[in-house]
């Protein structure tokens, strides 16, 4: 299975799983031009990346509320809060 991001304002806000036989095989990057165009005639729209549920590629598995680094290519997790930091 691949699984693709939906980026608005480069903030993850949904995810989706996608077969690997409707984004070419599943390899990437080959398969994110594949996956984005299966995705869109699925009347899908927005900007979706492909994300590695093992972390393979972009540097984490995208969730919602990860932002997209396009720099780097890579999502990012949100900071997290310390419960000390709470105070």
């Amino acid at each position: 299975m691949a699984h693709f991001a939906r980026v608005e304002n480069n903030i993850v806000k949904q995810v989706i799983v996608v077969s690997n036989d409707d984004c070419g095989g599943g390899d990437f990057p080959e398969s994110e031009l594949i996956g984005q165009e299966f995705i869109a005639s699925l009347g899908l729209s927005g900007d979706w990346l492909q994300t590695s549920y093992h972390s393979n590629f972009r540097a984490y598995y995208a969730g919602i509320g990860y932002t997209y680094d396009a720099q780097l290519d890579e999502f990012v997790p949100p900071p997290t809060i310390e419960p000390d930091d709470e105070q």
